[in-house]
């Protein structure tokens, strides 16, 4: 396993992550079990839950799995998002950061949590408030380093300021949606994490499976997919027209070079030498054998100009609806 440095850092992690959305919800405990297990067989030494994944299930199943080799793994959650219907229990303050933190060290049944990210902005809350909270707990001993995800360059940058002006350590890395049919990030985020020598973690390499192929255009989604279930984020962030369109190209290409499509999707992100590690969350064993051997996919610079013709450089599929998780915060007009 080739590992990296995560950004500036002296912590070393695997170029994939396992990702547990599905931990406890659509996977059950023990198919969730036998794939982190195989996860370890293979080398992978990161990964990555949260308190809202499945009602806080999937934290207590990754608890559980990785306990008797709890040294072996570079272990991150995150807070920040709704998990509970009162003003507090949600966003950036240093009241729920450090309940949020609490709750998840019961959950995953240790006395410290390697990475924190806040999950995504509070775009009314205190930035400050937030990084001087995580330098609490970074002192205190609950979390090693803090990170975030979903957060814009612009707030990244102040984010590592106020973590330079408190006298603290900055967010060692960023969490940022990044795949075919999302290329924004590669506008302002990536360089932004490189001129900081800030590590990237990025999720959603296969558009939540649009790039693997199995949806088209016009057809019914299958039974138990993601969009078959409506799965919200999908839907949010990823199910449009002209995306499946692009992941029918991604997959004739694929095809006549005799290869995966979700295999290739993925290594178009991993060959992206701005991305630290990437996120891979199966909901199967299958699923997560696929996510492995794109590690041994083959990429040539015909790839490379391939994929520039379907979706341009730092550009998007279309322009769809705002995704909530990154929402437009430059327009606010006021009548009467």
């Amino acid at each position: 396993m080739d590992y990296r440095y995560l950004g500036r850092s002296g912590l070393k992690v695997s170029p994939i992550c396992l990702g547990t959305m599905m931990f406890g919800g659509a996977t059950d405990e023990s198919t969730s079990v036998n794939i982190i297990h195989a996860a370890r067989d293979a080398g992978v030494n990161f990964i990555d839950t949260a308190d809202i994944y499945n009602g806080g299930e999937s934290e207590r199943v990754v608890g559980r799995a990785i306990s008797a080799e709890r040294d072996h793994w570079v272990l991150a959650t995150k807070v920040g998002n709704p998990v509970g219907s009162g003003p507090n229990q949600s966003g950036m303050s240093r009241k729920w950061i450090r309940e949020g933190v609490e709750h998840s060290l019961k959950r995953l049944g240790t006395d410290f949590i390697d990475i924190l990210y806040m999950h995504k902005a509070d775009v009314g809350g205190s930035l400050e408030e937030m990084v001087l909270t995580f330098g609490d707990l970074i002192r205190e001993g609950k979390i090693g380093y803090f990170a975030v995800s979903n957060f814009k360059a612009w707030r990244l940058s102040e984010t590592i300021s106020l973590a330079r002006a408190a006298g603290i350590p900055g967010p060692v890395a960023s969490q940022p949606l990044y795949n075919l049919v999302n290329r924004e990030t590669e506008v302002e985020h990536f360089p932004a994490t490189r001129y900081y020598g800030i590590g990237t973690v990025c999720y959603s390499p296969l558009a939540r499976g649009i790039l693997t192929g199995k949806y088209r255009a016009g057809e019914t989604p299958k039974e138990g997919t993601r969009a078959a279930r409506a799965d919200p984020r999908m839907l949010q962030a990823e199910w449009r027209p002209e995306s499946l369109e692009i992941a029918a190209k991604l997959a004739d290409h694929a095809d006549s070079t005799g290869r995966k499509p979700a295999h290739v999707a993925q290594q178009w992100v991993m060959k992206n030498s701005f991305v630290t590690s990437t996120l891979v969350g199966p909901r199967t064993m299958s699923q997560w054998e696929d996510g492995l051997a794109a590690l041994e996919c083959p990429w040539s610079e015909e790839d490379e100009s391939f994929f520039d013709t379907l979706v341009s450089p730092g550009k998007g599929s279309s322009l769809g609806p705002v995704d909530p998780h990154h929402p437009i915060e430059g327009r606010s007009v006021s009548f009467g």
